[in-house]
């Protein structure tokens, strides 16, 4: 009886060692789990059906061989985009990436790095509606006409920054702060209307005689403050008599009466050349010579201005 147990035990290391051979045996189809293509680094869950077998097939059968049609690296049976280009970066689900969520991937986006809620065209590019070079997200005049020169804000240039952009100011270069941009035109004064000759009467002398009275100096004073008025206006100094005495008398003496006067107003600060004295005679009468009244009329200094 006491064989019994020497038996089995010689029984059992004589299995063990079968099966050691038996396993040592098998090396070449016995299951590895490791499994490069695995995220895991090892076959597991549903990768045992198609990496280790295919339907109708043992676990120590060849493994199934599962397509990757365009290349990604993401097998068919998991690919939701199953034809991406070659050499394109895809994720999990076998698309391709997009960095900037602006939905242009980035094989095709050509501005990889647009901020978050920009609106791009189909190269990822931000729009620029009005074609100003300036990207509608930091265009602050969105609508500037084709063709106008704008600064960094999309806004048309002011180039005098007088409040009228460039293409409407018709002096670009002059502030001024009118609709055209160009400075009012200077409006000049009306010309003054001509002097009106000025006619000084006979108080201004003694009887027969080219001396001022004293009664003279008002009169003329006045018409020096009216020359002065008139500007640069050349003016004749004519002086008159009435019809008694000799005509060569009377001549002589209207001559020296013009020119008391001018010698006078030149005094009061009338430039000599703005002042031609000249006598007239008895010539001229503005006044019936049969009358008292009109001889003194007649006797007269006029200033009458020059053309």
């Amino acid at each position: 009886m006491r064989a019994t147990p020497f038996l089995f035990s010689v029984l059992g290391a004589t299995l063990i060692s079968a099966g050691t051979v038996v396993a040592h045996a098998a090396d070449e189809v016995y299951y590895n789990p490791t499994n490069k293509a695995s995220s895991t680094g090892f076959t597991t869950d549903y990768e045992d059906f198609r990496t280790i077998g295919c339907p109708g097939k043992q676990i120590l059968d060849a493994p199934c061989k599962v397509p990757d049609s365009d290349k990604d690296g993401v097998f068919d049976n998991q690919d939701k985009c199953p034809n991406t280009p070659a050499g394109r970066k895809v994720d999990a689900q076998g698309c391709e990436l997009d960095a900037d969520g602006d939905g242009v991937v980035d094989g095709l986006d050509k501005c990889a790095n647009t901020p978050a809620g920009r609106k791009v065209n189909a190269q990822g590019c931000e729009l620029d509606s009005d074609g100003d070079g300036v990207v509608d997200g930091l265009d602050k005049c969105p609508g500037t006409p084709a063709g106008r020169k704008v600064n960094a804000q999309g806004c048309e240039l002011d180039t005098d920054g007088d409040g009228v952009v460039d293409s409407q100011d018709k002096c670009p270069t002059i502030h001024a702060k009118t609709a055209d941009g160009c400075p009012a035109p200077v409006v000049e004064p009306a010309p003054a209307a001509p002097p009106q000759k000025l006619v000084l009467g006979d108080v201004l002398f003694d009887t027969n005689e080219a001396t001022l009275t004293q009664d003279s100096v008002e009169t003329l004073d006045k018409a020096a403050a009216s020359l002065k008025e008139w500007g640069d206006v050349k003016v004749e100094v004519a002086g008159y008599t009435d019809n008694r005495g000799t005509d060569e008398y009377n001549q002589n003496l209207s001559v020296r009466r013009a020119d008391a006067v001018r010698t006078y107003l030149i005094g009061k600060g009338i430039p000599a050349d703005r002042l031609t004295a000249k006598g007239y005679g008895e010539t001229n009468p503005v006044a019936d010579n049969a009358t008292a009244e009109g001889r003194t009329e007649n006797r007269r200094v006029e200033l009458v201005p020059m053309k």
